[in-house]
């Protein structure tokens, strides 16, 4: 697993990298396409409608004026009066436009902004729309096309004039681009978005069933340890029962068969213990509940740690200061809560230096129980993982300290039960407090 996790992860991130890059390349493409169509489309509009204006323009039928012409020299003031209309005569501004807008529309351009003039063959300005200077000389962001409005090939007028011009400037061409492949675009940020999500849920996954394998493999290791323990002093024990010295002495027969007792006790606490973190898992954790004084189950649950306090000269400090004290617990499960509290205190606590402060108080509804100790203390990452089940703290050079990891688990398990929270605060080499609150009972029973 330590292998394989980090090669997962990296082929993983090549994936996406490369995901990533075929998408950018194939979106990049796509608005080439997108600008070319687009460039297509309008051409298309401005030649539909400066064929339109070319036919209206040059309708007139030459051989009509011939007889107005005939004993004229051929000079420039006859070739004037051959000359055909122009745009700005034969059409309004407005009626252009409406050339524009259909031919637009029917390309499917209706969100498409623009401005449009007409100029003679000589340059000279013959219509324009009120934003049209401006936006042509805005090279930067719009786009000009231009289209000739010329007669028909092989008519009369054709090659004998400079053609006038329709020139069309369509305002920011590459914003009407990405407008025109937004959904698309959206769409593929959108599956990006899923697929980073499916990669992080997929690593941060592997990441638990690797915190879990190492959680697992230190509970065997830890059960191996409390189990084999006990096996080997009974098993001692068995073998020293069997020595005939030791048959014919009754001292020392009762010496050994309490040994073996004891160690069988240990054994059964441990078996207990397991098939309790079992039923937590599968929630079948059953209160029976009733109303009782939570100082005297402090007292109560202090009263098993007296002789080991004692032989570690160790303090307890109880401020039990709370003005109504009765909740409503199962006292069996509340009592076991608070003896893992206290265990802990003591067993992260330097031997010689153990100093635990319970206090109680009433804060709203909700009583407080708070239990600080002056041990070694936790490391942020201890603190936010204190109460997952088989969790154990790295303690350094301290090995003295046994157990599942299954306490802190159980403390969360029966305080949720009970509707009530539980907070821990840490600071490394100098201590931790773990405050639990309840529903307190505020009438005097």
């Amino acid at each position: 697993m330590k292998r394989t996790f980090p090669l997962i992860v990296v082929l993983i991130t090549l994936s996406l990298f490369g995901l990533i890059w075929v998408q950018l390349s194939w979106f990049k493409s796509l608005l080439t396409v997108r600008e070319n169509q687009l460039k297509d489309k309008v051409n298309q509009a401005c030649y539909v409608v400066s064929q339109s204006l070319s036919e209206g323009v040059y309708s007139s039928n030459p051989a009509m004026q011939l007889p107005r012409l005939r004993g004229l020299r051929l000079g420039d003031f006859s070739f004037k009066m051959m000359r055909p209309p122009s745009v700005k005569e034969k059409y309004s501004r407005q009626e252009v436009a409406a050339k524009l807008r259909r031919a637009f529309h029917e390309r499917e351009l209706d969100e498409v902004s623009y401005d449009f003039a007409v100029i003679t063959g000589e340059g000279d300005f013959e219509m324009y729309t009120p934003n049209f200077e401006s936006a042509y000389w805005d090279t930067l962001n719009n786009r000009h096309f231009i289209s000739l409005i010329v007669p028909e090939s092989g008519s009369f007028f054709e090659g004998m004039f400079e053609a006038e011009k329709l020139i069309v400037v369509v305002e920011d061409f590459k914003l009407s681009v990405w407008e025109s492949v937004r959904w698309v675009f959206m769409g593929a940020v959108l599956f990006m978005l899923v697929i980073i999500a499916a990669f992080y849920i997929t690593v941060r996954a592997l990441m638990n069933q690797k915190k879990l394998s190492e959680i697992k493999t230190d509970f065997i290791n830890n059960m191996t340890h409390e189990l084999k323990t006990p096996l080997a002093t009974i098993s001692l024990a068995v073998d020293a029962l069997k020595n005939e010295r030791v048959q014919q002495d009754k001292i020392k027969m009762d010496y050994f068969s309490g040994i073996i007792k004891e160690e069988n006790k240990r054994m059964n606490k441990h078996v207990e213990t397991i098939l309790q973190a079992a039923l937590l898992e599968k929630q079948e954790l059953k209160l029976d509940l009733r109303v009782c004084n939570a100082h005297d189950i402090i007292q109560k649950a202090l009263s098993n740690y007296k002789l080991q306090l004692e032989e570690k000269k160790g303090e307890v400090v109880l401020k039990l200061n709370a003005e109504y004290s009765n909740i409503e617990v199962d006292e069996n499960h509340f009592t076991n809560m608070l003896s893992n509290l206290i265990d802990n205190a003591i067993k992260y606590s330097k031997e010689g230096s153990i100093h635990i402060s319970i206090q109680t108080s009433v804060i709203q509804d909700r009583l407080q129980i708070r239990i600080e100790d002056k041990g070694i203390g936790m490391s942020k990452e201890s603190v936010r993982r204190v109460f997952e089940k088989f969790y154990r703290a790295h303690t350094g050079n301290v090995h003295n300290v046994k157990g599942f990891g299954l306490g802190m688990s159980y403390v969360k398990s029966v305080i949720d039960a009970h509707k009530g929270n539980i907070k821990a605060e840490s600071i490394l080499g100098k201590g931790s407090v773990f405050t639990l609150s309840v529903p307190v009972i505020k009438q005097i029973l």
